[in-house]
């Protein structure tokens, strides 16, 4: 397979093993890892977002790993900026950039462009949101579908979150969302892109997330929540999404024990990773899907 000019794209559920294969495939290659994952581009969680150890960023040079403090707004926009940046960079040393992460969203702007919705205001926002939960979601769809008929067929009638995307866009911009789709161009050339997904068995992935959180918290994952929650801007954050810090703040406050805590990020690691596939099933059909026992194959034979 020739992937001199590839862009080599590797997702897959969280603890499926994506970034020890990227590091593997790089090595091999000549090529330089870029992050894809919207958790691990924040400095202040290194344990928690799994992000590469010093060793393997120290034997491939990585990027976007640990570059946005917490407190900053970071957008799919903002990545995509970066991402194309670095990419470029690499591919002027001669190198081959491999991206690698579990965020749909990064992968999808990448393909197939950014759509440049104009920024609704957040008031804006929260009217819409309040109109979906007085109306409910029935009679909320048929309000839509009044306003933007291109949605039929589109998103499905359950569909709250798209639904109420759809609804602000149109009633902010006067535009339809599919129309601003129909726009919207990709940023590179869709043979450039050779594209991975690592298909991990459930029953499998649920162990590797069980002992993946044993391994966190041996690592320091409490001192690096107790560190976060010293920062004056804690509450305000966007980042108490990021999984373990809620469940860990809850530790620490001794609302819980560590056995629940534990137990809590684990169930929420599953029902991510399940997102994260569910996604894929539906946004990554023309991606490579490979069995995790044929990494070595894939690295061995295809490049």
């Amino acid at each position: 397979m020739e992937i001199k000019s590839k862009i080599i794209l590797i997702s897959g559920p969280t603890a499926s093993g994506k970034s020890n294969f990227a590091v593997k495939l790089a090595k091999k290659i000549n090529g330089e890892i870029i992050n894809a994952d919207s958790m691990q581009i924040y400095k202040q969680f290194k344990i928690l977002t799994a992000r590469p150890s010093k060793i393997d960023q120290k034997n491939i040079k990585h990027h976007l790993y640990g570059v946005v403090d917490v407190k900053t707004n970071f957008s799919t926009g903002h990545w995509l900026k970066l991402a194309i940046k670095k990419i470029q960079e690499i591919q002027k040393r001669n190198k081959i950039p491999v991206l690698v992460g579990g965020t749909g969203l990064y992968f999808n702007s990448l393909v197939n462009g950014l759509v440049k919705i104009p920024n609704i205001p957040i008031k804006f926002r929260n009217k819409i949101r309040l109109m979906q939960k007085k109306y409910g979601q029935k009679k909320f769809y048929k309000k839509l579908l009044k306003i933007d008929p291109k949605v039929k067929d589109k998103i499905d009638t359950n569909d709250s979150q798209r639904s109420i995307r759809a609804f602000e866009v149109k009633s902010y911009s006067k535009k339809s969302m599919y129309d601003w789709l129909a726009q919207t161009k990709p940023n590179f050339k869709e043979d450039q892109f050779l594209k991975l997904y690592i298909n991990f068995d459930r029953k499998k992935l649920i162990d590797r997330i069980e002992k993946r959180v044993e391994k966190m918290i041996k690592l320091g994952a409490i001192k690096e929540v107790k560190k976060f929650r010293k920062l004056k801007f804690y509450k305000q954050s966007s980042v108490h999404k990021v999984i373990g810090v809620q469940e860990l703040s809850k530790f620490l406050e001794k609302k819980i024990k560590k056995t629940e805590a534990k137990e809590l990020i684990a169930i929420r690691t599953r029902q991510y990773a399940k997102r994260q596939a569910t996604w894929a099933r539906s946004k990554m059909t023309k991606w490579f899907w490979i069995n995790p026992k044929d990494l070595q194959i894939w690295i061995k034979k295809a490049f």
